[in-house]
């Protein structure tokens, strides 16, 4: 990660044009590079009769290359996704959108649940085997989107009511994975843009789609999130970026020159 944005652009999707056109690339462009499960949790079962946490990290959230990572609630989906489709087709900017792997570890759980957590004769599960088996797959989301931050150069937070409090004096967040995100930008290793793995391998490649990580529920855990170190543009600078990147090779440059840093990170 090189640099990271506060980004408020609630009216980007209002913008009269061709959203459509921006979702459906989206869409297509991320279910192109679907990640489909090839193996089954027997396959990953080591000779002391334990799990692969390794394997299972690796095959269930694998790394794609982006140049963006886009962190979103869940609610914001839609404008996310026309977002990474506008900023491909325009600028050729890939986009990483965090729900990408969310989907999967649902998908994982269950299955897990129903292999280990399962209570026996009863279509019911035991709490605590399911409380252990949901911390190893939320642990393995929070890395895999941790090293996908990492991975990218810039990250974009788009915030709006539904992923920021706007009554607070604090800023604050009901989602454990946007506070997660936030968190990471804060300690991630900042790296010079030209030592990103995108930028070395300028193939196009798509990302998948994938759905909410949370169902509808009564509980909610408000966290309190530090975005000081995140730069705050609004869409009329957003737009101003787009008009000023024509002249850049790597798009994103113009940006981080219309907001430079102090000091620069080592190019290592």
């Amino acid at each position: 990660m090189y640099r990271g944005f506060n980004v408020t652009i609630d009216s980007f999707t209002r913008q009269p044009g061709r959203n459509e056109e921006y979702y459906q690339l989206g869409n297509d462009v991320f279910n192109k590079d679907k990640r489909f499960i090839k193996g089954a949790l027997e396959e990953m079962i080591l000779k002391d009769g334990t799990l692969d946490g390794t394997k299972l990290q690796e095959q269930w959230f694998p790394l794609v290359e982006a140049d963006l990572f886009i962190s979103h609630s869940h609610k914001n989906e839609e404008t996310a996704i026309i977002l990474a489709g506008y900023l491909l087709k325009n600028f050729g900017i890939r986009s990483f959108i965090d729900s990408t792997v969310w989907s999967y570890s649902n998908d994982l759980l269950k299955q897990l649940d129903n292999e280990y957590c399962r209570n026996k004769g009863e279509n019911t599960y035991n709490y605590q085997k399911r409380n252990f088996s949901t911390s190893h797959v939320y642990l393995m989301l929070s890395g895999a989107l941790s090293k996908m931050i990492d991975n990218t150069e810039c990250v974009f937070f788009l915030n709006t009511p539904d992923s920021i409090k706007p009554d607070k004096i604090i800023d604050s967040t009901l989602s454990p994975w946007i506070y997660s995100e936030i968190l990471a930008t804060q300690f991630i290793r900042k790296r010079a843009p030209s030592v990103h793995p995108a930028r070395k391998h300028r193939l196009v490649k798509g990302y998948s789609q994938g759905g909410q990580i949370l169902n509808e529920s009564k509980l909610a855990v408000t966290y309190e999130v530090e975005m000081s170190h995140l730069t705050s543009i609004s869409f009329d600078i957003f737009k101003t970026w787009l008009n000023k990147s024509s002249k850049e090779e790597y798009k994103l440059d113009a940006l981080y020159k219309m907001y430079p840093l102090e000091k620069e990170p080592i190019n290592s």
